[in-house]
């Protein structure tokens, strides 16, 4: 795993405008960069892919556990009136569309999972179309080696996972829905629906604020037409917790994410995992803060709920070496054992691995100069060279 340095193409912010990624910078500072890149091998590549599958078969498995224990659900902060709800997602086998863990690898030790966002991942754009554009224009550019290559199906198998939906699933229309004012958002969600429009899969968008309760108890678009299928970039954990989350066993959606997706989106997945598959080479130790556990001088404090790095604290020797201030934490907390990032220069790196489905196909990076990686973190373009 090298960090190598590169030109960049003279006109990508004329590129990135052209096809719509409008969030390559955010308040002033850069958020995708590509004067440098990160190279790995193949085999590193294949450690990786295979690390992300065996992880993702984990997770299910704490699906399968957590939601035939009324115990469980309660520990997972999923609100008791949600609870068949969830059960009856993972039970008739609802189908899912993608998800990305957090890696903490640096080329030569096993994979270790920070977090799983199987919910509303992000940096989908930037990692299945952006980041591939790049890699032929700078092979074409004769600044990549001709032989090299990049982990990335990501577009490919999300096309694939739309036909599927609407031939296997039923899916005539999908809806897409996200939160107004969020620029990075309706990106991700216009990408989507590019993937979908591939698919031929029928589609519209509308704001989360947008979505309407019909008479008979139904979500509805603006046109006041009953919503059978959605898509939604908005967690599962603010769902539960709103008005109309009473009304979800009845409306008869299915959604995408589908609700068993909270189980494994939440920061209570890791402590499970380490329960269940303890001492995995790809798990780090994590335990609920409010029960018994070892003793470990080196920790990460996680609430059960976070995005974005928020009210996240690392711990050394019983001080706070560094921490992010934000909205939660009410719900509980984690700890998991410290596992210190690679450092390239005077940045942290971090590795997205992306699934579709149950299946690994790509993967992007982030670096950020805190040891706590955030929403304003560098996404950087990698290859795969021998």
């Amino acid at each position: 795993m090298i960090r190598q340095t590169i030109s960049e193409r003279p006109n990508w912010r004329e590129v990135a405008t052209e096809y719509g990624f409008n969030f390559h910078t955010m308040y002033g500072e850069p958020y995708w960069c590509e004067d440098a890149y990160y190279q790995f091998t193949l085999a590193q590549v294949e450690e990786l892919e295979s690390a992300t599958a065996e992880i993702h078969e984990m997770c299910l498995q704490v699906v399968e556990e957590v939601v035939d224990s009324e115990e469980l659900l309660t520990r997972f902060c999923i609100p008791k009136h949600c609870w068949e709800f969830v059960r009856s997602s993972w039970k008739t086998q609802q189908p899912s569309l993608y998800s990305r863990l957090d890696l903490a690898y640096d080329g030569k030790s096993p994979a270790k999972l920070l977090e799983n966002n199987a919910d509303t991942p992000t940096s989908l754009y930037e990692t299945a179309f952006f980041q591939w554009m790049w890699f032929e224009d700078q092979v074409a550019a004769g600044k990549l080696p001709q032989n090299s290559d990049q982990f990335n199906s990501l577009q490919d198998k999300l096309i694939e996972r739309f036909a599927e939906l609407k031939s296997r699933h039923g899916f005539n229309l999908l809806h897409f829905a996200c939160c107004q004012d969020t620029e990075e958002d309706r990106g991700t969600v216009q990408y989507l629906q590019d993937c979908a429009d591939e698919a031929g899969l029928a589609n519209e968008f509308l704001y989360i604020e947008d979505i309407g309760l019909g008479e008979k108890g139904q979500f509805t678009d603006m046109q006041d037409q009953v919503i059978g299928n959605l898509f939604k970039l908005y967690p599962w954990e603010f769902m539960f917790r709103e008005m109309f989350s009473t009304k979800l066993t009845d409306a008869g959606v299915r959604w995408l994410e589908p609700a068993w997706k909270s189980i494994i989106s939440n920061k209570a997945l890791l402590p499970m995992l380490w329960k269940m598959f303890p001492n995995h080479p790809n798990l780090l130790p994590s335990y609920f803060s409010d029960e018994p556990h070892p003793e470990l001088s080196h920790y990460v404090v996680k609430p059960l709920f976070s995005r974005e790095g928020a009210n996240i604290r690392i711990v050394e020797n019983g001080k706070d070496v560094c921490s992010v201030d934000g909205p939660y934490g009410e719900e509980g907390f984690i700890i998991q054992q410290f596992q210190p990032l690679p450092r390239f220069n005077d940045s942290y790196t971090l590795i997205g691995s992306w699934l579709v489905n149950d299946e690994p196909c790509g993967m992007g990076i982030r670096e950020d100069h805190s040891l706590i990686t955030q929403d304003l973190s560098r996404y950087y373009p990698h290859i795969i060279l021998d």
